[in-house]
């Protein structure tokens, strides 16, 4: 079916989701007199989701058999040449995307119905995930530089309505604030690469803008010795950095977990954190001319898969876990963009989505079981209570740690083997960082397994743990949060633990499935483009002998005995020794402490930026507003009237005689003026 896709059926899947979110946002809460019921806006906004994941698998299906689309929709206006648009470009890259987008978020719309079912907000909250559906929709569907950016900024400010859902919570403020504070910081780099791109190439649109990259790559920076494109790129991927969460810009996420699970699931599996990975692949054309913006690319991504790793082996809130989980393989996208090695990096966000929306699904429904209990350390022994969730866990946990023949293994072993294959600046740390990486991920990651799962039940006794996380209103008391005494957990209703299995199957299976095509195959041809200078997937390429071989030849692997090592590595800490991780803790208290003030970042941002800007905030109120603007301008034109005011006073004084003096001396001065004297010359 080469040819064409119908834009008609293109323009439902964005669609649909709104469609959705408006009857349930106008009709289901209080905006309009709660017209609908619950149903209604569940059913409504399902219902669009699903449309859209059944088009877009109706797409992806016609593109892989060669169709494709390309073309403007609706023409906004044309500001001296500058056309603003908006308009689809759908390719494999698109439909892969957009298919994993709308599975995962309908998996979490089910999910949702059974874990918010007892809260108020039920009907806006199903608006909110519909409307941050479409924004998604339309960021990966775009073909112009202005719709990704609306669709872009229309992803931050749901996930800045969804992270503070629970707006009586003063924890939930401080996050929502705080993500969107730091994607600002990168959106202004991405504003910036746009507009550098535009200035110089003279659209907005992506085709015209790759078919000038030649042009683009002989221009420098005016009043520098800089590449443009270089800037351009660089500018580019700090907006990637924001949205990402990569260092120094990861900060956010973490606390962003003081939204309900499901939005967890949402921001943090396939969709916002992902975006910025997607940019950077569909601009690949551009980020192949420079070399110096592929090695600051692989660094960050090194630093953030190494060190944010770290950070979740000391969490006790089963959600934190996951969350420094998400930015350390995060990272690991990251360092594959940097090695050229785009259409794995993408492999990856595509295999990293199913699981990770798996463990964080699973988590809420470990958080339900537990009745708001996020503390792994009050867990234990839940194996038996909820067989479901520990067995969807267990396999996302597998697939997260790269196990031979599990989704996670098929991406992650070909990221670490493409770093391996570049030869750029930076290449040698990130060899020895995603390595490293492998082994702190499965540790933290079997650290929350067992804990949570196996060992002694801790639940429904007293608990004297300070950093309790309570995923609901602050009206509930912490101590309403957990198991009474003598209370058993008991497992999710069907309408919680049917998505843990629809994903777990893909977290099990679609990497074995896909490798050969996305990698290796056609799948990306034309879509992602590689500079003959990096070979690092034609070396994959030539190593890769079918995904059967991949796995069995990774058991003889370091990767694969350094997964194993951090699984026994936990067991021993937590099932057999457990007095060896307090040990730990106590003789290295400098390095728990920096762990457990997330390397001091907070502080620093809160020192040097907060304080920053309040020190800059005052000084222009004092100087500019105060002394400058009121004192100056205001007061100080008040008061030299009042002087002039003052001083002409004087001269009236209300006698007829003084007037008819002045007026004397008046026509005298005219006369000396103008009267010609006799003996001037």
């Amino acid at each position: 079916m080469a040819g064409q896709l119908n834009p008609h059926l293109l323009l439902a899947v964005p669609l649909a989701p709104l469609v959705g979110s408006a009857i349930a946002g106008l009709l289901g809460t209080k905006f309009f007199g709660n017209l609908v019921g619950r149903t209604v806006s569940h059913s409504a906004t399902i219902l669009g989701v699903l449309i859209a994941f059944v088009i877009s698998c109706i797409t992806l299906s016609a593109v892989m058999d060669g169709a494709t689309y390309n073309a403007t929709l609706y023409q906004w206006m044309n500001v001296a040449g500058l056309k603003l648009e908006v308009g689809f470009l759908v390719d494999s890259l698109t439909a892969m995307m957009m298919c994993v987008v709308t599975f995962v978020s309908l998996m979490v719309h089910i999910y949702t119905i059974g874990y918010m079912k007892d809260d108020e907000g039920y009907n806006r909250f199903f608006s909110y995930i519909s409307l941050f559906t479409f924004a998604m929709l339309m960021l990966v569907m775009s073909n112009n530089f202005l719709q990704l950016f609306f669709g872009w900024e229309a992803v931050g400010l749901v996930s800045y309505l969804l992270i503070g859902f629970w707006y009586t919570k003063p924890t939930a403020i401080y996050a929502n604030m705080k993500a969107f504070l730091v994607n600002r910081v990168g959106d202004f780099g991405f504003i910036l690469g746009i507009g550098l791109l535009v200035a110089y190439a003279g659209s907005m649109n992506y085709a015209e803008v790759f078919a000038k990259k030649e042009e683009l790559l002989q221009l420098m920076l005016p009043g520098t010795n800089w590449m443009l494109i270089t800037v351009a790129c660089i500018c580019l991927f700090i907006g990637a950095m924001g949205k990402s969460a990569q260092f120094p810009l990861h900060v956010w996420l973490p606390d962003s977990m003081e939204g309900p699970t499901p939005i967890s699931a949402l921001i943090h599996a396939a969709t916002m954190v992902t975006a910025g990975i997607f940019m950077v692949a569909r601009m690949s054309p551009l980020f192949e001319l420079s070399d110096t913006a592929l090695s600051f690319i692989l660094v960050i991504g090194s630093i953030t898969a190494l060190f944010m790793g770290f950070l979740g082996i000391i969490q006790n809130d089963i959600k934190r876990v996951v969350a420094y989980s998400t930015l350390s393989q995060l990272g690991y996208m990251t360092v594959a963009l940097g090695a050229s090695a785009y259409s794995v990096a993408v492999f990856h966000l595509m295999t990293h989505a199913f699981f990770k929306a798996l463990l964080f699904l699973a988590a809420g429904s470990v958080i339900i079981g537990m009745h708001h209990d996020q503390d792994i350390r009050n867990m234990g022994g839940l194996r038996k209570y909820m067989p479901i969730t520990w067995i969807t866990s267990l396999l996302g946990s597998l697939a997260l740690i790269g196990t031979p023949f599990f989704s996670g293994f098929y991406s992650k072993d070909s990221i670490i083997e493409a770093v391996q294959a570049s030869h750029l600046a930076g290449a040698g740390f990130a060899q020895f960082a995603v390595l490293a990486g492998v082994f702190v991920t499965a540790f933290y990651s079997f650290r929350m397994y067992f804990l949570v799962f196996h060992g002694e039940e801790r639940f429904g006794k007293a608990h004297h743990h300070e950093d309790h996380h309570a995923d609901a209103h602050d009206d509930h008391d912490a101590h309403h949060h957990g198991l009474t005494i003598g209370q058993k957990p008991h497992e999710s209703p069907m309408v919680v633990w049917l998505p843990l299995v629809l994903l777990a199957i893909p977290s099990v299976v679609i990497g074995f499935m896909t490798i050969e095509p996305m990698l290796f195959g056609e799948f990306f041809k034309s879509v992602i483009i590689v500079d003959e200078a990096h070979h690092a997937m034609e070396e994959l390429k030539h190593e890769f002998h079918g995904p059967v071989a991949m796995a069995i030849h990774a058991l003889t692997s370091l990767p694969f005995w350094l997964a194993l090592a951090g699984v026994v590595t936990s067991y021993v800490f937590y099932m057999v020794k457990p007095g060896i991780p307090a040990a730990i803790k106590k003789n290295a208290g400098a390095i728990y402490t920096l762990l457990d003030n997330k390397y001091y970042l907070d502080k620093f941002n809160e020192v040097v930026f907060a304080g920053g800007a309040r020190l800059l905030g005052e000084g222009f109120w004092k100087i500019g507003d105060k002394g400058l603007i009121d004192g100056l301008i205001v007061n100080g034109s008040a008061k030299l009237v009042s002087l002039l005011s003052r001083s002409v006073r004087l001269l009236q004084t209300g006698y007829i005689y003084h007037y008819a003096f002045v007026m004397i001396l008046g026509v005298l001065g005219f006369l000396v003026y103008f009267m010609p004297f006799p003996f001037a010359k």
